[in-house]
C-alpha cells in the first residue's frame, strides 16, 4: 500500500466519519473530518456558521482546507457531503489519493440523520425527507463519478475491508 490518502465522500448519513475513523485506525493513517476541522477552525458549529455567515463562506473554508490537506500524506479524509460539488476540490483531492463515495438507502439516510437533525444545516426544514430526496437527486451525477460502496446492510468491518480493496485496486 502506498502513502496516498483515502478520501470518503457521499451524502450525509452514509457513514463517512464512522468508517473513516475505523479505516484510519486499521491502516495507521491520521483521520480528518473536514466538517469537524472547520468547526474547530472557526470555533462554531457548521449550523451556526451557515446561519451567521452563509453557505458561501463555509464552501470557501472547505476549499482552503482541501488545498491544505492536499499537501499531506497518509490521511483518511471524511468530507462534508457537498465538498465534492466543487470540481476544483475534486481535482485537487484526486491528485493526493483515491476518492470513494459511500452510499446508503434513502431509509437508512433518513434514520441516521434524523438523530442529529439539528447538526445538519441543510435539513433545517419542515420536511427534511423531501429535502434529502431533492439533494440526493441534485448530487447523484457528481457522486456517481467515484467508485461507490453502499453502507446499508453491511457490518462496519466488512465495509472497511471493501474500502481497502477499492483503494488498493485503484493504485495498481
Amino acid at each position: 500500500m502506498d502513502r496516498s490518502n483515502i478520501i470518503l465522500t457521499g451524502f450525509m448519513g452514509t457513514g463517512k466519519t464512522t468508517l473513516g475513523r475505523l479505516l484510519a485506525k486499521r491502516i495507521g493513517y491520521k483521520f480528518i473530518d473536514t466538517d469537524a476541522l472547520i468547526e474547530e477552525q472557526v470555533n462554531q458549529t457548521i449550523t451556526t456558521l451557515f446561519q451567521t455567515q452563509g453557505e458561501d463562506v463555509f464552501r470557501k473554508l472547505e476549499a482552503e482546507l482541501v488545498e491544505n490537506l492536499a499537501q499531506k500524506e497518509e490521511l483518511v479524509i471524511a468530507t462534508g457531503g457537498g465538498l465534492v460539488l466543487n470540481s476544483k476540490n475534486v481535482e485537487i483531492l484526486q491528485k493526493t489519493g483515491q476518492i470513494i463515495c459511500l452510499t446508503a438507502t434513502l431509509e437508512d439516510i433518513i434514520k441516521r440523520v434524523s438523530k442529529q437533525k439539528n447538526a445538519r444545516p441543510l435539513l433545517q426544514e419542515d420536511n427534511p425527507e423531501i429535502k434529502i430526496t431533492e439533494l440526493l437527486r441534485q448530487r447523484r451525477a457528481v457522486y456517481q463519478q467515484f467508485p461507490q460502496i453502499s453502507t446499508s446492510g453491511s457490518s462496519l468491518e466488512i465495509l472497511v475491508d471493501e474500502i481497502l480493496i477499492l483503494a488498493d485496486g485503484s493504485r495498481d
